[in-house]
């Protein structure tokens, strides 16, 4: 299951995934965009795509209930949807903070809580929770979104000691200013090549670069691996 399936990163993941064999159940909060995002693939019904919004229980409900109707398990879930406005402090309203903070942090402890049962049933599991590398610097602009997806690292550490006695594993990948669609749209062009400048790896981070550390998380060669953030910025920020 991937959560933000049709954005600019949950697609590259998914097709990934697809790639595989695997049966992939995609979620995103717009019908159009999951339409378009199945029409472009041919992969018959080992794609199925389902219109939610993971902020709502009842749709993180929905999401796990098609998951055992269509495959009867859940092995991998991939939490890629995420808002990230840009906003000073003093000019976000309650009800802004509030819906950063359900979408980026509340959407990954709803959907998890809903479909944990079907991997402990399994005794095999693999949840891993998109971060980002802003946690360790702060991004003026982004109070709220550096808040939620430092809750993410938080979240994550404590559920894979909760579930590592069902063989169920929780990382993170730590993103860096990834240059999607609405990146490009909304980002200006000299902050984009500064980011390039302050990596090690200096050119523009896309979405393909998440897949790798993604796909193996998600594998048998990361059994031993929980608890973990692994930062995939080029090497902005070295820990």
């Amino acid at each position: 299951m991937i959560t933000g399936a049709a954005g600019g990163m949950g697609s590259v993941v998914a097709d990934r995934f697809l790639a595989n064999d695997d049966i992939v159940i995609a979620t995103n909060t717009g019908a159009d965009i999951l339409a378009s995002f199945a029409a472009d693939r041919s992969a018959g019904d080992r794609l199925a795509t389902i219109v939610a919004d993971v902020s709502k229980e009842e749709d993180c409900a929905k999401l796990a209930d098609a998951s055992r109707d269509k495959a009867g398990r859940i092995d991998v879930l991939v939490h890629c949807a995420g808002f990230f406005p840009i906003r000073r402090l003093e000019e976000i309203t309650v009800q802004e903070w509030r819906t950063v903070i359900e979408v980026n942090l509340t959407g990954a402890f709803l959907l998890t809580r809903a479909v944990v049962p079907l991997m402990k049933r399994r005794g095999w599991g693999r949840i891993i929770n998109f971060g980002s590398s802003s946690i360790f610097e702060g991004v003026p602009g982004q109070a709220q979104y550096v808040a939620a997806k430092a809750g993410i690292v938080g979240f994550s550490r404590c559920i894979a000691h909760e579930f590592g006695e069902y063989g169920i594993t929780v990382n993170v990948v730590a993103r860096g200013l990834t240059v999607t669609a609405p990146v490009k749209k909304n980002f200006p062009p000299e902050l984009l090549e500064d980011q390039k400048k302050r990596r090690g790896i200096q050119r523009d981070e896309v979405p393909e670069d998440l897949v790798g550390t993604t796909f193996f998380l998600a594998s048998p060669d990361a059994d031993f691996i929980s608890g973990q953030m692994i930062n995939v910025d080029g090497g902005k920020n070295m820990h």
